[in-house]
């Protein structure tokens, strides 16, 4: 951990005055310029060769932000910021762009599409801020050039179905009434059904992608997180089998020894001690 992370943590979150926020700052700098010219592993990274390490690290954080673990969330942030450095690091090295750079352009866009503050615009509540910001990106001269055209790519496929229906939403193309979404997922629902009793691999895929879609659609009509559901859903399973599998360590017996039934004794005695 940082030196300013364990300071943060032994002062009982004492908050940093501006100056200090600035210091700390300017030393990550300083770091990155010193080990950029310094270290063998530093000074041979280029956007290509981090750009895994970056993706590890933001998995990382999102892990500490589920857990809501503080420590690991100043740790995972700082992290992440280095590689914010880093890249500018090697950007000013191009003479493409520098720090300074990326944060200017990111305090002008966040002033540009907060109008409600910066301007005279309004906007009374969270679902109006966030229907002015899709309609100011269409407006900016590099921004996006259509409504889903600002939907990374390489989004995992739950995240990536969760914002494209959101940025639909934003433009008016959604539900009129929520409650009706459930007449889709359940046409979906037996769509699926039909495709799998025909043995249709290819027609079975597009109809559970279908299924999985009209689901997420309605998560995001009842302001559920789909991802942080599934996840949860994950780490409940994890636990539970860990339990079905201690017994079974326990009792000299391999998995694949044990009858189902056994194994769903096991996993109702888990559910059990959860609650």
């Amino acid at each position: 951990m940082s030196y300013f992370c364990t300071k943060l943590f032994l002062s009982h979150y004492q908050m940093h005055t501006r100056e200090e926020k600035l210091e700390a700052f300017g030393r990550l700098l300083d770091v990155i310029d010193e080990l950029r010219v310094k270290c063998p592993w530093d000074r041979k990274q280029t956007n290509e060769s981090l750009r895994p390490n970056t993706i590890e690290e933001a998995y990382e954080l999102c892990e500490a932000l589920i857990k809501d673990d503080k420590k690991e969330i100043c740790k995972e942030l700082g992290d992440v910021m280095e590689h914010v450095v880093f890249y500018s690091k090697i950007g000013s090295e191009t003479g493409d762009f520098d720090i300074a750079d990326v944060c200017n352009r990111e305090a002008d866009k966040l002033i540009f599409r907060h109008p409600h503050i910066y301007g005279d615009a309004k906007a009374d509540n969270a679902e109006e801020v966030l229907q002015n910001w899709e309609l100011i990106k269409q407006k900016e001269k590099d921004g996006n050039k259509t409504v889903l055209s600002g939907v990374p790519a390489a989004l995992p496929s739950v995240i990536k179905a969760y914002r494209i229906q959101d940025k639909a939403r934003n433009v008016g193309f959604d539900w009129e009434h929520r409650e009706d979404v459930w007449q889709k997922v359940q046409e979906e629902l037996d769509e699926l059904k039909a495709e799998l009793e025909k043995d249709d691999k290819e027609r079975s895929t597009a109809e559970l992608g279908d299924f999985l879609f009209s689901v997420i659609n309605a998560a995001r009509l009842y302001h559920l997180n789909p991802d942080n559901a599934l996840e949860q859903t994950n780490n409940k399973f994890i636990r539970r089998f860990g339990y079905v599998e201690q017994h079974s360590i326990k009792s000299g017996r391999p998995l694949t020894e044990m009858s189902l039934q056994e194994m769903e004794d096991l996993w109702q005695e888990a559910k059990k001690i959860e609650k």
